[in-house]
């Protein structure tokens, strides 16, 4: 896609050198903005090979709520560096998007939404959904345009007593849907996005769930929208992103969506057709 390459050609030009926890410096720019046409196809990357199956994967342990990585290993090793000796992590997305913590009882005068709370059979706790919030909110705006959670569709992977302390926050941490017509958009914001190994994945597997809530939801996909707050390419990615800005984008491939219920997808729903992209770039993974 030319809007990868584009922001590839701009942070090796404009990002300045920065030291981080890692070790390996990095061209780092702040507050990159850009939007893909879903209408146009599925946006995975053709300048170079995607393991599309380890995005898939890594989706589906997402949707699962699970907040240990011993499911997803069995498929992929993406997680394991960053997980504990039992295979936890400390910040688990899925965990927030399915089961995000909520008090016990509020302030006087707040509101919570019972619906969509249960108490956690892990902790005793009380735990929002968040990702059935988004679906039952999309199912009510086909019904009534004017839903007051219209513009309240924000899912959120970002507890600030978790970040504090954890070894690797949430680096896209919150994203938001909105509705325009009969189209489904999704903006992800991302505070730390390395631009040659998670971008890519980060483009594919929200304009993937973009994909399957318009499904279910009656709606068509309309854009996928990303802000990256440091967007910033590892100094040993220089040589293979500028090796991969010399490649032309092929067509996008397509996707096959089984008829089923977002939260009840497994890794077979999901069928990639017409993907040809050009040789595989390794990037070494900065921890």
């Amino acid at each position: 896609m030319k809007e990868y390459l584009e922001l590839v050609d701009y942070v090796l030009k404009n990002g300045e050198l920065k030291k981080n926890r890692t070790g390996t410096d990095t061209l780092s720019c702040f507050a990159y903005f850009y939007r893909i046409n879903l209408q146009e196809g599925y946006p995975l990357l053709t300048t170079k090979k995607i393991i599309f199956n380890s995005m898939l994967h890594e989706l589906i342990w997402y949707l699962s709520g699970e907040e240990h990585v011993k499911t997803l290993s069995e498929k992929t090793k993406i997680w394991d560096a960053w997980a504990d000796k039992e295979g936890r992590l400390e910040t688990a997305y899925g965990r927030f998007w399915r089961r995000f913590p909520v008090p016990e009882s509020g302030l006087p005068g707040e509101n919570w939404g019972t619906k969509w709370i249960s108490r956690d059979e892990s902790t005793g706790g009380l735990v929002f959904d968040q990702i059935s919030y988004i679906i039952d909110t999309l199912k009510e705006i086909r019904i009534n345009p004017e839903t007051p959670n219209l513009r309240r569709m924000i899912v959120s992977a970002w507890h600030p007593g978790n970040a504090a302390e954890s070894k690797l926050p949430p680096c896209h941490y919150t994203f938001c849907f909105n509705v325009t017509g009969n189209k489904l958009n999704c903006h992800l914001t991302q505070r730390s996005a390395d631009i040659a190994l998670g971008v890519p994945f980060n483009i594919a597997c929200y304009s993937l769930l973009t994909m399957l809530l318009a499904k279910e939801t009656g709606f068509e996909a309309g854009e996928f929208a990303h802000t990256m707050i440091d967007a910033h390419i590892y100094t040993d990615h220089i040589e293979g992103l500028k090796e991969q800005l010399k490649r032309k984008p092929g067509d996008r491939p397509t996707l096959l969506i089984a008829d089923k219920p977002l939260l009840n997808m497994s890794f077979d729903d999901v069928k990639l057709e017409g993907y040809d992209p050009q040789p595989f770039i390794k990037f070494p993974v900065a921890v």
